[in-house]
């Protein structure tokens, strides 16, 4: 096994969605987006829905995750997600439909909780017709 490499997990209440090895990972936190290398700084935090690419070597594997925690210790990145989808399993006439409600319920909100409930809609919508780009 390469020095730079360690190992990665993402997890769903439903399954262990992938189990492999990276050289790099990228994903968006709620302080905004990282990357993370082997001896990172342990750290733990919320992940907002995102895009996550894992690296090993010239090999990008992409997926759609879905809120939860990030857990980064010097050899091993775990996520822990509501939902996490790969491009293949993403129905992108369904994410376009929630991209156009939560646009319309962001243009007529009521309230802030409506609104903080669009605005999450709206970033899972676009998080996932971002990763249905990257289809096999």
């Amino acid at each position: 096994m390469a020095d730079n490499i360690f190992k990665v997990e993402i997890i769903t209440p439903d399954r262990v969605f992938y189990t492999g090895q990276a050289d790099f990972i990228e994903l968006t936190t709620v302080n905004g987006e990282m990357g993370v290398y082997k001896n990172h700084i342990p750290l733990t935090a919320p992940i907002v829905p995102c895009k996550v690419s894992i690296y090993e070597g010239e090999e990008e594997k992409v997926a759609a995750v879905h809120s939860g925690f990030v857990e980064i210790l010097k050899d091993k990145v775990t996520v822990l997600a509501e939902v996490a989808e790969w491009p293949g399993e993403i129905d992108i006439n369904r994410a376009q439909a929630a991209k156009e409600r939560a646009e319309e319920r962001l243009k007529d909100h009521v309230n802030e909780i409506d609104v903080k409930r669009a605005e999450y809609a709206l970033r899972k919508a676009l998080t996932r017709i971002d990763v249905s780009d990257y289809k096999e």
